[in-house]
């Protein structure tokens, strides 16, 4: 986005979001927050932050801010004067890590309590230095390995007794099927696309975001259009066209790694793969897995557990990495999981996408939102600076959760389409590493 157009968007969103809030209409901010590098990625040791440029004469020329390590340790806080019609908010870092500063309009009228992020009167930027060189100090355990090749081994003792059952398209060129497997203490339900007029064709598995809710059949019949084998997998054990599974699923069992909801969903997740590749219709070489946000920590997994045995990964601000951060300075995200259980603290480590990305040798598409506070970009940075296959990373600076802030999520949409057709077309992607130089 260009400079002009963040100007607008600044302008406009303190008023709009009041509006929507039913609050007061806040004072028009005037504000420009420009990055000392234009990809606000910066070098250790390197003056890191912003040049905040005010609009004279507008009256409004004092703001609160606050500037974050890791959104969780305060560097620095207080009042910024723009009278002057520029301010700055800056640090330097001697070590890797993420920045998060907010502004906010001395006078605005206080929240609702709790406040939503549409309620807040606040401006947020955010900004990396050294990413490449991040890493969560948390090790992964001596016997994740043998753990999860315990519960592979179970999972593929048992056959798939795989249930298709015809259901209505509306891609004339696609059949579509409703799905159901076999997997270790549950079943992987979901939608089969396949092309109509025989032959074989690469696959590509979506995995599921958060939350409750029947699958968009068109999610996977688009894709089979253009020449997929499309299989979209449900988080849950539940019909793909129904919303029954417990709304606090995330939380359930999370004191044990056996009890853990997300045990039977990765498994389900590999028995999905398992299933694919089994078929006459795949081509027998490109397989491609993808989510976004609770996908993403699935895909994941499940590349982790599956070396060699997938072509590419691409995830757009995946959950679930350094789940404990807050114990050594990172403010962790979804699930959210206490820190103050040990025995939670130990499960965690089981399912963190941290602990699965050095086994990852797929060619991998990761992007991240440097002010995501639901997949914070420590953790995603710490999970693909892991992984041992080519990758690539998005970084999108100014970009929240997706559903927050879609809008700032530009670079990856159009980045997704060209490497989904060269995966398509060729097998292979290759990856763009030159996102981490600070010019």
């Amino acid at each position: 986005m260009k400079t002009t157009a963040f100007a607008l968007a600044l302008l406009l969103a303190p008023s709009l979001l009041a509006a929507s809030a039913g609050a007061q209409e806040l004072p028009n901010v005037n504000l420009v927050l420009e990055p000392f590098h234009k990809n606000s990625i910066y070098n250790v040791g390197e003056r890191a932050g912003w040049t905040v440029h005010a609009l004279l004469g507008a009256g409004y020329t004092k703001y609160r801010y606050e500037l974050r390590e890791n959104n969780l340790k305060v560097l620095k806080e207080g009042v910024l004067d723009v009278s002057s019609g520029t301010g700055t908010i800056e640090t330097v870092l001697d070590h890797p890590g993420m920045l998060y500063a907010q502004l906010s309009f001395i006078g605005a009228p206080e929240p609702k309590s709790p406040p939503t992020r549409q309620e807040l009167d606040k401006m947020i930027v955010g900004a990396a230095v050294a990413p490449q060189q991040i890493r969560s100090p948390v090790a992964k355990p001596a016997d994740f390995d043998v753990f999860w090749g315990r519960k592979l081994a179970e999972l593929r003792r048992l056959p798939f007794n795989a249930k298709l059952v015809p259901t209505p398209s509306d891609e004339p060129g696609v059949e579509l099927f409703t799905v159901t497997l076999d997997s270790l203490n549950s079943h992987v339900h979901g939608y089969l696309a396949v092309p109509r007029g025989g032959g074989k064709h690469p696959a590509l598995i979506f995995y599921q975001y958060a939350g409750v809710y029947p699958l968009q059949k068109s999610l996977v019949t688009d894709r089979a259009k253009e020449g997929w084998l499309a299989l979209d997998v449900d988080s849950h054990d539940m019909a793909p066209d129904e919303a029954t599974a417990p709304r606090d699923y995330a939380q359930l069992g999370n004191t044990d790694r056996e009890t853990s909801y997300f045990l039977n969903m990765y498994l389900r997740d590999t028995r999905a793969l398992d299933y694919i590749q089994s078929r006459a219709d795949w081509d027998g070489k490109t397989t491609v897995i993808e989510g976004m946000s609770m996908g993403g920590q699935q895909s994941f997994a499940t590349a982790g557990l599956n070396p060699g045995r997938i072509t590419a990964m691409i995830v757009n601000v995946p959950a679930g990495a350094d789940m404990s951060g807050d114990l050594h300075g990172s403010r962790r995200g979804y699930p959210g999981w206490p820190i103050d259980d040990p025995k939670v603290v130990e499960t965690a480590r089981y399912f963190d996408p941290v602990n699965f990305a050095p086994s990852i040798t797929a060619e991998s598409l990761v992007a991240l939102g440097f002010i995501d506070t639901t997949s914070p970009p420590f953790g995603v940075f710490s999970a693909f600076n892991e992984i041992k296959g080519p990758k690539e990373a998005v970084p999108m600076p100014r970009s929240d959760h997706n559903n927050i802030t879609p809008q700032e999520e530009g670079a990856f949409f159009i980045r997704y389409k060209q490497v989904l057709d060269q995966l398509r077309t060729s097998g292979h992607f290759t990856p763009n590493t030159g996102w981490a130089a600070a010019q």
